[in-house]
């Protein structure tokens, strides 16, 4: 692990370029999505519907993740080869970022989430990945690690702040959003962030209506009939199944108590006023 940290923050250090985007997010917080739409935008030249690499390949092998692909183990990628503008994704949180990601001029593009849904998201999907070994988490486990700040990549609250703070200082370079507005207007969305990205859709391009196929093509929908993610895997321990649930807004109503909700609405509002 200590290797993994060290090559990882050395490697990423030197990688990032200006026209570089990366795409970060706290787990479970729609990742998949906001991967599969950016791909989509950014590279709506390169492909046809017919021959669209989202049709057959998972949205993360298409945005690999720093630290789960690119720099996991020795030997490390040869990210150089990449084609430019690089679309690359991670949960690193942003105090963690190295200095020269943040004076490299990149495009950063974060994605957050209603906390509840990412607890639930994430418990079902310990569910599906934890080591048979072990003993299953319970839901009242699940809620009080979570709010201790027991959370992938750190407590999930400090992680949304420091890239939410950073946007308001940098809205050039930082595009901060929720989950919650993306589906509540996809459409829009779509075409501001693609706008903060330098590439914004032409008159032709919304009058041939690619827009909405952008957003139909990375349906929840879409991807998760897809051969690649029924019953593809992207190595032993995971299966492409596991990243594709419900993509609901507001699934939390069904599975926390009053008492769970309070615990997390109280730490919400002292760490995230208005946010959600």
């Amino acid at each position: 692990m200590a290797w993994q940290a060290s090559c990882l923050l050395r490697n990423i250090s030197r990688l990032v370029l200006i026209d570089d985007v990366l795409l970060i997010s706290t787990p479970k917080s729609g990742t998949t999505w906001l991967k599969a739409l950016i791909f989509a935008t950014m590279k709506r030249t390169c492909y046809t519907n017919s021959t669209h690499p989202l049709l057959t390949t998972n949205p993360h092998d298409c945005v690999p993740f720093f630290e789960f692909e690119l720099f996991k183990k020795p030997p490390v990628a040869d990210v150089d080869n990449l084609p430019s503008p690089r679309i690359l994704g991670t949960h690193i949180p942003y105090s963690s970022l190295p200095k020269s990601i943040l004076d490299s001029g990149c495009k950063i593009v974060y994605l957050c989430r209603d906390p509840k849904d990412v607890l639930i998201s994430m418990w079902y999907f310990l569910a599906k990945v934890r080591s048979k070994e072990l003993p299953p988490l319970s839901l009242e486990e699940t809620v009080d690690l979570f709010s201790r700040g027991i959370f992938g990549f750190g407590p999930f609250w400090d992680h949304v702040q420091g890239y939410w703070k950073a946007s308001l200082e940098c809205p050039e370079r930082i595009f901060f959003i929720t989950y919650e507005e993306m589906k509540r207007d996809t459409f829009v969305k779509v075409k501001r962030m693609a706008e903060f990205l330098g590439q914004p859709f032409s008159m032709e391009e919304e009058t041939e209506r690619v827009v909405e196929e952008i957003i139909e093509l990375c349906s929840f929908g879409k991807l998760k009939n897809l051969e690649v993610n029924k019953n593809g895997s992207r190595n032993p321990s995971f299966k492409n199944d596991v990243f594709f649930r419900k993509g609901e807004v507001g699934d939390w109503r069904n599975h926390l108590t009053p008492q769970m909700v309070e615990r997390l609405d109280q730490i919400t509002n002292e760490k995230l006023p208005g946010l959600f």
